[in-house]
């Protein structure tokens, strides 16, 4: 039989899944052409956003038609990369925001931490997909995921880059739990954090520090450090349940909402369409993680089932981190919410990720069997 042609791959997406997606984007352009020149604007933030959106959707759909078997074969070339890529942030990235995270290519600033969320999901996938699940729990065999999950999120970690750290850790986490791994193991890594805090108090950034107080107690300093959180709150409940409009909004019109664009976008849209707004957002990403979960679960590949959970998962802990942050129920950390937030390098993740999901969807009925490392 010959391969399927990328016409007849694309046929066979999933249209509906894609049309939610184009449906986040487009209300994400909505809501940044409301956060811009006070009342509505294309420029600077719904234009950029909506070119990115279009060029990066034709991306995730040549992603798509791109064999599972060759995102398997380049999974650990696609994770050295980005691991030098992340060598060459702490040697001669640029600088913004009083954290060192791109590489400036001159037309584009890429930001390697957010690729290897995808890279290290690729390689665990693929390293799990050779190892006969009963070398699962060898204690030789967990060192391999362990440091190259440790390395990529210490990078990180100088940056400093807490909230992409956790995501990256997470979603490795993930792909273990996944893979079969003793849950006492987990238990027993839950407890261990939980007796390390001290330690990672005391080796925590001023201004990480500053956060976790904020996180706990706004109302200590809600004109300094607990201002973004304090008016978050103040615009997500302004809203009510319709909203106060569209282009209505005067947390935002009025600048008392800091990073409206970016991190705090949800607080933002939330004020102007209202606890109604936030649901539609809300039920438009359990289609897509629940579609997520549907491919992984329905895989007869190890690697499409761990590569698919691994991604759905990743995606998750973007919206659950995001929704958590903007409602004072975690620390701010700086995670956009997906599809929605501005930025490239983020956009650029999430909608890689869904083309890498539809990849597993369009295989789900293959073994990807090929040689392997010989674990006899």
């Amino acid at each position: 039989m010959h391969a399927p042609t990328i016409p007849d791959k694309l046929r066979r997406l999933n249209w509906w899944i894609v049309l939610t997606i184009a449906v986040l984007g487009g209300f994400g352009i909505a809501v940044l052409y409301s956060a811009a020149g006070g009342g509505g604007s294309f420029q600077p933030f719904a234009m950029r956003q909506g070119l990115r959106f279009v060029v990066l959707l034709g991306l995730m759909l040549a992603i798509a038609s791109v064999d599972l078997k060759f995102w398997l074969r380049i999974a650990y070339p696609a994770y050295a990369v980005v691991v030098g890529l992340l060598l060459v942030v702490e040697l001669l990235g640029a600088v913004a925001g009083g954290s060192q995270r791109w590489v400036d290519l001159g037309i584009i600033r890429l930001q390697p931490s957010e690729f290897m969320k995808l890279t290290l999901v690729l390689a665990l996938a693929r390293y799990y997909h050779f190892l006969p699940r009963v070398y699962v729990t060898n204690p030789y065999r967990m060192i391999p995921p362990v440091v190259m999950t440790a390395v990529p999120a210490g990078l990180v970690m100088l940056q400093p880059d807490l909230g992409t750290a956790t995501l990256i850790t997470a979603g490795a986490v993930g792909i273990m739990f996944l893979a079969g791994l003793n849950g006492w193991l987990f238990v027993g890594g839950a407890v261990a954090f939980a007796g390390s805090l001290p330690i990672a108090w005391q080796l925590m950034h001023d201004y990480q520090r500053r956060r976790v107080d904020i996180f706990l107690n706004p109302e200590n300093d809600p004109l300094g450090a607990g201002y973004h959180i304090t008016q978050s709150k103040i615009a997500i409940g302004s809203g009510g349940i319709t909203g106060k409009g569209f282009l209505e909004g005067t947390q935002s019109h009025l600048n008392f909402l800091p990073e409206m664009h970016t991190d705090f976008i949800f607080a933002m849209m939330s004020e102007e369409w209202g606890l109604l707004g936030g649901l539609f957002v809300l039920a438009c990403y359990a289609v897509l993680i629940g579609w997520g979960l549907w491919v992984a679960l329905t895989g007869r590949s190890q690697f499409g089932r761990l590569l698919a959970g691994g991604l759905t998962i990743t995606i998750f802990l973007y919206v659950c981190i995001n929704l958590m942050m903007v409602m004072g129920l975690a620390p701010v950390v700086g995670i956009p919410l997906p599809l929605i937030s501005y930025g490239g390098s983020a956009m650029m993740t999430v909608l890689m990720a869904f083309g890498l999901l539809f990849a597993c969807s369009l295989s789900r009925d293959r073994t990807l069997i090929e040689e392997g490392p010989n674990y006899s």
